[in-house]
Formats: C-alpha cells, sequence, structure tokens
C-alpha cells in the first residue's frame, strides 16, 4: 500500500517543550506531513520563543497553550499537570475528530484523552520519549515510594491503551515489550537523530577558546540526572591530579540546575576556566562545536540514563567531534568508536581520557570522522523517517477479520532487577532496574478523502475519559560518593528532553 492511501488528520501532543523547539516532534511531524498527513500539535507556549497561540509553519498547524512549570514539589506537578491535561482537552475538541493521536511523553497522562479519542475512531500512538519510572527513580532519589508506583501504573496504561508503540532505541522497544505486554509488530524504534544539514562545520573561532590551546564542549539540558556535576568534578582533577591548565570549557544549554552548576564551578575554583552560555542560536552554537577539540557527555549511570539516547552525542557526531563518554549502555550503541568511555561515574578516569584525546589530534581527527559516519549512514533520520511512516501505517491498519489477536502473556524480552536472574517478564513488571532551514512545502494530497472525514458525525465528547530485543540484566553501578544535586526548596522544574 502507498503512502497516500495512509493520509488523514494526525494529532501530536506534547507537554514539556514547545514546538518547533522540541526537536524531535518537529522532525517527525515535517516527516508525517511530507507523508501526506494533516499534522496538528498541540504543546505549551515557550518562555523566550514559540510564544504564539497559533501559528502554521510549513504547513504544521501548531496550537499552543500557557503554562507553568512545577514549583513545591508533587503539588505543584499535580497543578501543571492538570492544567495541561485541560489545555489539550480544550485545543483537541477545537481541532476536531483525527485518525491518529500521538502522545510524546513525559507525562505518561495522554492516555487518558486518548482512550475517550479511540471510542470516536482515532488510533492511539504512543512515543515514548522517556522511561518515566527510571526518570523519577534517577531524578529524586525517592526509591521505590507510593508516586514510584504510581508512575509505573500510569506507563501500564499507557501501554495498554496504546495501539502502537515508538521508541526511541531498542532498549526502550524491549521494555515496551516486556513490562508493556506489547507486540512486536506494535513497537517502532524511530531513534532521534540530527538533521544533518543543520548541524554543519564553520570556520573555528579561536577567541572562544579564551587564550588556551584547547576548547573542551558540553552541549545539553542541565538537569539533576545530566551530570555537569560529574563534568565539572572532572575538569577539576584534570586540573589538580593531572596538572593540565592548558584548556577552555564552554556549557551550552540550560535547565533546572542551571545556577547550582555554576555555583558548582566557583566553589571548585573553575570560573575563570569554565564559561556557561545558557540557551544560544544555532549560529553561535555552530562555532563552539566547530572550534572543540572534545566533547564531553557526563550523563552518570542510573536506571534511566543506561538504556536511553542522548541527543548531545548524536549532535556531537553529526559535527564530527570526539566525545568522552561514562561507559553507558545505550552511549555505546550511539556512538560506537566516535567516543572514549570511563567507567561508570568515575571522575579521575574520565579526566585521563580528556588528556588522552587533548594529546593525539590525530585520533580526535580519526573518532569525529567515524562519528560523522554514523550519523548521515545508520543512525540517520531518513531510517527513523521510513519507521515512522509505517508506525502510522501498522496504527492505521484495518482489524483483521475475526477482531484483534489477543496479546501473548509471555513478554518478549526479560528485564530483571539488580542481582536477580532474568526471567520471563510479564506485562506488569516492575521497570528496569539497576544501571542502567528550507523546508520543502506541504504535500498536497491526491486521494479522494482522509480518513479523519469517513468518521461520519464522530465528535470529542467533552469528558475526559523489527524481531524482539533483549534488555537483559543491567549491572550495579558502584555507590555514587556524590548525592544528588539540591535545587532549592521549590524543587527541580520541568524535565527537558
Amino acid at each position: 500500500m502507498g503512502t497516500w492511501a495512509l493520509a488523514g488528520k494526525a494529532l501530536i501532543l506534547v507537554e514539556n517543550l514547545s514546538v518547533p523547539f522540541d526537536r524531535r516532534v518537529w522532525q517527525e511531524s515535517l516527516a508525517l506531513r511530507d507523508a501526506g498527513w494533516e499534522v496538528h500539535v498541540i504543546c505549551p507556549q515557550g518562555t523566550k520563543r514559540d510564544r504564539e497561540p497559533y501559528v502554521e509553519l510549513d504547513g504544521i498547524r501548531i496550537h499552543r497553550y500557557p503554562l507553568t512549570a512545577a514549583v513545591g514539589g508533587p503539588l505543584g506537578y499535580l497543578k501543571e499537570y492538570g492544567s495541561a491535561l485541560w489545555h489539550t482537552y480544550r485545543l483537541a475538541r477545537r481541532i476536531g475528530p483525527v485518525d491518529v493521536v500521538h502522545a510524546c511523553n513525559p507525562p505518561d497522562l495522554f492516555f487518558l484523552l486518548a482512550r475517550r479519542m479511540k471510542k470516536n475512531g482515532a488510533k492511539f500512538v504512543f512515543d515514548q520519549h522517556d522511561l518515566v519510572p527510571e526518570l523519577y527513580l534517577s531524578r529524586f532519589g525517592r526509591g521505590e515510594d507510593f508516586l514510584y508506583r504510581a508512575v509505573c501504573w500510569l506507563e501500564r496504561r499507557t501501554y495498554r491503551t496504546a495501539d502502537v508503540v515508538i521508541a526511541t532505541n531498542e532498549s526502550y522497544r524491549a521494555a515496551a515489550l516486556a513490562r508493556g505486554g506489547k507486540r512486536p509488530e506494535e513497537v517502532f524504534v524511530v531513534r532521534s537523530a540530527p538533521t544533518v544539514e543543520r548541524f554543519r562545520q564553520v570556520p573555528p573561532d579561536e577567541s572562544v577558546k579564551r587564550g588556551k590551546p584547547h576548547l573542551l564542549c558540553y552541549l545539553g539540558v542541565m538537569g539533576p540526572q545530566d551530570g555537569v556535576d560529574y563534568a565539572l568534578r572532572s575538569l577539576a582533577k584534570l586540573r589538580d591530579e593531572l596538572g593540565r591548565t592548558d584548556w577552555h570549557a564552554v556549557f551550552v544549554g540550560g535547565g533546572d540546575t542551571f545556577d547550582a552548576m555554576v555555583a558548582l564551578a566557583a566553589e571548585l575554583g573553575l570560573a575563570d576556566r569554565v564559561e556557561f552560555t545558557g540557551r544560544i542560536p544555532d549560529e553561535d552554537l555552530l562555532r563552539y562545536l566547530s572550534t572543540a577539540d572534545v566533547c564531553l557527555s557526563p550523563d552518570p549511570l542510573n536506571p534511566l540514563n543506561d538504556v536511553s539516547t542522548m541527543n548531545k552525542i548524536m549532535e556531537y557526531m553529526a559535527m564530527s567531534r570526539p566525545i568522552v563518554s561514562f561507559d553507558l549502555k545505550e552511549a555505546r550503541v550511539s556512538a560506537g568508536d566516535a567516543a572514549l568511555y570511563a567507567p561508570a561515574n568515575d571522575e579521575s578516569q574520565f579526566a585521563k581520557l580528556i588528556v588522552r584525546l587533548l594529546d593525539d589530534p590525530e585520533e580526535r581527527r580519526r573518532m569525529g570522522e567515524l562519528g560523522r559516519e554514523r550519523v548521515a549512514g545508520p543512525l540517520s533520520w531518513e531510517h527513523s523517517r521510513a519507521a515512522l511512516v509505517a508506525a502510522y501505517a501498522a496504527a492505521v491498519a484495518p482489524v483483521p477479520s475475526g477482531g484483534s489477536v489477543p496479546r501473548p502473556r509471555e513478554a518478549a524480552a526479560g528485564v530483571a532487577a539488580p542481582g536477580v536472574a532474568t526471567l520471563a517478564a510479564q506485562p506488569r513488571q516492575r521497570p528496569v532496574q539497576g544501571k542502567d532551514g528550507q523546508v520543502t512545502p506541504p504535500v498536497q494530497r491526491t486521494d479522494p478523502a482522509p480518513l479523519h472525514q469517513r468518521h461520519e458525525g464522530a465528535q470529542l465528547e467533552p469528558a475526559l475519559g523489527g524481531g524482539p530485543a533483549q534488555l537483559g540484566e543491567l549491572p550495579v553501578a558502584a555507590p555514587d560518593p556524590h548525592p544528588p544535586v539540591q535545587v532549592g526548596p521549590d524543587g527541580p522544574g520541568r524535565v527537558d528532553n
């Protein structure tokens, strides 16, 4: 069946970032548009950009609502998510019937809307950006308390409601198969990948090195689980234990712990060697990355990071930069030989690997070329685009005569708790534990009528209602000598991912 026969009306729901600032959602929207879909996106307004309540960009209809980030702990999140659900529901009613509702987490709450929309003929695609139970464990350090059990329940309900699950990597796919009870043909891997055209080399700018021979660069979110504190302590060891002062470091990005990281740099005596830029325009980002000698991916080993694909790694490779990372499962899958890997959370070894690359320009060049080849080849967005279109095809495919096939109770992938042998997993199994722009114009439809027009009289009611991959047993990290970063009495803000 050709793509045109699949064209219909898709509604993408996002809560934790505005669009098009959320690059993954924007890439998905454009890919669906090019496949003949009419694409609507509901998302929050940004704080400094993406402020219009409604805008049509490159054929994508974007509906935005005001949202205040959570403060004050769990009650703050309850207020934020309640507000987001209400605004999303309100805007979805205005948009009208759709063929596919495509929900991006976190949070795992959009199944509440999807269940009502499914009654009117829509199919539900769950785009799992994060494993929220692992995110909770890694971010808050509260253990398996009541709120942890609640997010596990919400994830199970989301899996159960979904017709199709989109996973960002094979580890997430394995979780959907094991604890989500999904069949292999219901789960598609759509890896996040940078658009190579956006990440292009520009002439190096020696001024950003601040008079030093070498530039180190970090790009990404600065949250409690992102390891900026590990990077800073590694840089202090680079100076104090290894005697290297021939470098300047730039940290690009923002997040909940930005101010805390600036303070930590000062406490470590790095204020004159480390520069925090906040979020910056693309042209400035390209200058820094084109000048950098080594790029840093200091995400520590925790239940979430070990099985998550880090966008920063993909973007470093798109810019042909060598990488130093901690040894995480999905970091190796993404970077391969384009990175050097320090033992998990070992800051001294991380610093030694930085020295190794600073002293070997030929190795830096070789690793950079390998990385660029990976994002232009096997990890390119073109492969993900095809998987996305295939996921939509599966979602809207007619149900075989005789009804749906019962899901097998045996999971297709085993996920074990630390120190426990891998057993046959059940759909309700607990989460993974342990270590873890020139854009072409919209495509014009040639089919006689989009699918949503065939739902005669359907209206949203005014009430809410690949083969299997093995994740395997995950080893346990050594005790962390550094407690989680404290971000103040108001608690952490939203997750930027």
